[in-house]
């Protein structure tokens, strides 16, 4: 049995209709500059085409025809989603189904009837969950099988709220198997963390009960959440994940950070990782002896905070869960950290431990917008690729990822490239997935993200699934309300 396993490929799909944010502010009053640095360029929007079953299917296909797959070898799919659209069945059944129908048109033998095929929630989480799930199977009943793991959502937010500018919707399909060709997971070190937080960020059924069919007849999945307490619990549980990894691993904090090659997170916009991880160094800081507080004095001085108050706030409870309950939200549980990190932004340490392990893929993903359980796949996609077209010898280094799901749970799993991680990398092409968006003005934004007809849209150029119908019918002898059809197109314009 190999004692490799991990990721060999990924495929990527987005709708096609985009907002850019520069245009949005100019509808919105807001100001650009300070959007594009803290969230990115544009994000997607699903129109009544597409779902995160239809967007899942395409980026399947994309997988197994760009890595040239059997699915007779596929004995695990699992889906990662917080956008389902059916209270019941997997979204991974219906994945494979509507796989297995274009399958067969290409005259390739299906994906195998006798495989496990689980849909996994946690918000964000969902996606490297499932992953996770694949890798415990690849290494105990699945020895000699593959698995397909995909992230797939919706990321949508009301319009005047906080949350408008980090929408977006996409999929990434992962190729895991034994003797990976591009990513080795060592679950072993992985560690986890999660901790009840009652209403960072919440979808909650009773918010949906008597919404109005809107003219798509798709339930808007507007989500209950408060920002920036959301951010201190993305942050709080994100250093928990790191540390629980450190305390497993048996490594020395700062050492570690320092030489780790790449991070890749949860990103919901831009700036979020870079704070998480600029943070979690500080954190690590304070926790390495002598040596770590000195360098940490520096720029706790640098920032006018005492050194002494400041380790203590590492050590402290947040009472964020408690303070919530009873009605009061805390902005932001470090305070003195925040302080400190404006200080350590400015230090000449700062682009080494930041600018040069965040920057791989930064770019593509400020384009892609929020994808909930797909932000670190794609993100992680689109670097691999980056790092594999600008040449950057990675081989054998290690790369960290720092997954995050609200509710609240993180994950921290250390990963390492394998020789000849180029190639799969190089398949990924997400400029292609990218390419030929078709740019909504407000009136066409504010049509889709109703659920209305856009006037002026037009058909854009398709290819693979969309939803083609959705149930209507409540007879005693028949009932299929709400349920949706699918159709494939191979020509690459909808009929």
């Amino acid at each position: 049995m190999s004692n490799k396993f991990g990721i060999s490929g990924f495929s990527a799909f987005v709708p096609p209709y985009r907002v850019q944010l520069e245009r949005w502010c100019e509808w919105t009053g807001n100001s650009w500059p300070k959007t594009r640095a803290v969230v990115g360029n544009s994000f997607r929007v699903v129109g009544a085409d597409h779902n995160v079953y239809t967007m899942a299917a395409n980026a399947v296909l994309r997988l197994i025809r760009d890595h040239d797959v059997d699915p007779r070898t596929v004995g695990y799919i699992a889906l990662g989603t917080e956008s389902g659209t059916d209270n019941a069945t997997s979204g991974a059944i219906i994945v494979r189904g509507l796989v297995n129908q274009v399958l067969h048109r290409w005259g390739i033998p299906a994906i195998a009837r006798e495989i496990e095929a689980p849909e996994v929630k946690q918000a964000c989480l969902g996606g490297v969950l499932a992953l996770k799930g694949a890798l415990r199977y690849l290494q105990t009943d699945g020895e000699g099988r593959r698995a397909i793991v995909i992230a797939s959502d919706i990321a949508e937010y009301a319009r005047g709220s906080t949350g408008e500018p980090t929408q977006g919707a996409g999929s990434v399909a992962m190729l895991v198997e034994a003797d990976p060709k591009l990513l080795a997971i060592d679950i072993r070190r992985s560690a986890s963390a999660t901790l009840y937080r009652a209403l960072d960020f919440r979808k909650p059924f009773l918010r949906y009960v008597g919404q109005a069919p809107s003219e798509d007849q798709r339930v808007r999945d507007v989500p209950v959440f408060n920002g920036k307490y959301s951010t201190s619990c993305y942050i709080d549980e994100t250093l928990a994940s790191m540390e629980a990894f450190f305390r497993k691993s048996k490594v020395d904090r700062v050492d570690y950070l320092r030489d780790v090659a790449a991070v890749f997170m949860h990103r919901p916009y831009h700036r979020m990782p870079i704070t998480a991880w600029t943070i979690g160094y500080l954190f690590a800081l304070a926790r390495d002896g002598e040596r770590g507080r000195a360098e940490l004095a520096r720029y706790a001085t640098a920032a006018g905070v005492d050194l002494e108050k400041l380790l203590a706030e590492t050590t402290a409870d947040t009472q964020l869960l408690q303070h919530a309950l009873a009605g009061k939200l805390i902005d932001d549980p470090f305070p003195l950290m925040t302080a400190t990190s404006k200080a350590f932004q400015k230090s000449p340490e700062y682009a080494d431990i930041v600018d040069t392990k965040m920057t791989l893929g930064s770019s593509t993903m400020m384009e892609m917008g929020n994808l909930y359980t797909a932000a670190l796949p794609a993100w992680l996609a689109s670097g691999l690729e980056q790092a594999a077209k600008d040449g950057r010898a990675l081989s054998g280094q290690e790369l960290l990822l720092i997954a995050y799901g609200s509710g609240d749970a993180s994950e921290c799993m250390p990963a390492e490239l394998v020789p000849g991680w180029e190639a799969a990398a190089l398949k990924t092409r997400m400029a292609d997935v990218l390419a030929s968006p078709v740019d909504l003005d407000e009136a066409q934004y504010a049509a889709l993200h109703e659920g209305r007809s856009a006037e002026g849209l037009g058909v854009p150029a398709y290819s693979g699934y969309v939803v083609d119908r959705i149930g209507t019918s409540t007879a005693p002898d028949y009932q299929d309300a709400g349920i949706e059809y699918y159709r494939h197109v191979e020509t690459g314009v909808r009929a």
